[in-house]
């Protein structure tokens, strides 16, 4: 299937509730062919929910989703068989073999026969997976039963792959391994991936990603984009008492500071220029400063004036 348009994925005002509480409030965005897009945000923050309504699991209640410029409301089955999905929950059966957990779920696509058995060996090929093929799920690591759960989602040559915290309980090690399949993946299939992750550095590693808190958009654009509109240097400053050291700053320095737990935060151009004076001035309230580049916590922060982790809840 050849695309016309440039864009695998186009949202438009996305909105979506349980109950009173709305998970997703008028989200918006468009992902690129062949790009590696992230949806960024604490628990609770609309990942999940917009990871259920793409991947077909959920109705849409307000908004507008196309895929593959199709309407996601009118042409689900269509969409399906274009797509793979990762969930984040496990869905291989551990007691069955890597080719049998594959094989099942080929024949769920309609696979049968010498093109099943083909596709098999060559997912599990290109997933280093070749010489555990007869092997229980059960006996691999969690690194290991990931890429089986990747190599299955590629069974039916997807467009697009949805994967919703798909590095969830695997070490760094691991984590690293699968997003390097990822990355391959993009480039010799030229496929779009979305990817949903709490974990900061996984989002660094996407094109662009969109950061969520409270099912709003915060955030959208490069990592890079998105890190250069906080400043070239963020200072952090630890105090026994933020708020007053805060108003200090401010009535004396004219600086506004983001106050979080026990430290204030300074995202500013040249803000090393300023520990000696900060020190000088406030030296018995003052117990350490730091001085980093930004982050995309530090553009959470900016745009929330909460931590990542502060604002997460299960």
């Amino acid at each position: 299937m050849k695309l016309e348009s440039k864009f695998s994925v186009k949202v438009e005002s996305l909105s979506y509730s349980y109950g009173d509480r709305k998970a997703l409030d008028g989200l918006s965005f468009q992902v690129a062919n062949g790009e590696i897009f992230g949806f960024l945000g604490p628990n609770g923050g609309g990942k999940t929910t917009t990871f259920k309504i793409l991947s077909t699991l959920f109705t849409i209640e307000k908004g507008q989703v196309e895929i593959f410029e199709m309407d996601l409301s009118t042409h689900r089955n269509e969409i399906r068989k274009k797509m793979g999905v990762v969930f984040q929950a496990p869905a291989l059966d551990k007691k069955l073999k890597v080719f049998e957990n594959l094989e099942h779920q080929g024949r769920l696509y309609g696979l049968s026969g010498a093109e099943l058995k083909k596709r098999i060996y060559s997912n599990l090929e290109k997933l280093g997976l070749h010489d555990r093929i007869y092997d229980r799920v059960e006996t691999l690591s969690g690194g290991l039963q990931r890429r089986v759960e990747l190599a299955k989602a590629l069974l039916n040559e997807p467009m697009l792959l949805i994967l919703d915290e798909p590095s969830t309980g695997l070490d760094p090690a691991a984590r690293h391994e699968f997003w390097k399949h990822l990355e391959t993946l993009r480039k010799e299939k030229n496929i779009s991936i979305l990817i949903t992750t709490h974990y900061l550095e996984e989002a660094d590693r996407c094109d662009r990603i969109l950061i969520l808190n409270q099912g709003k958009n915060v955030a959208l654009g490069s990592p890079h984009e998105l890190k250069s509109q906080v400043g070239s240097e963020v200072l952090r400053i630890y105090s026994q008492n933020t708020e007053a050291l805060k108003l200090k700053i401010l009535e004396d320095y004219k600086i506004a500071c983001n106050e979080l737990d026990g430290f204030l935060q300074i995202e500013k151009d040249n803000a090393h220029q300023w520990i000696s004076k900060l020190f000088e001035s406030y030296s018995n309230e003052i117990t350490s400063i730091t001085l980093g580049l930004p982050t995309l916590e530090d553009v959470f922060i900016q745009k929330t004036g909460k931590r990542f982790q502060e604002n997460s809840t299960n």
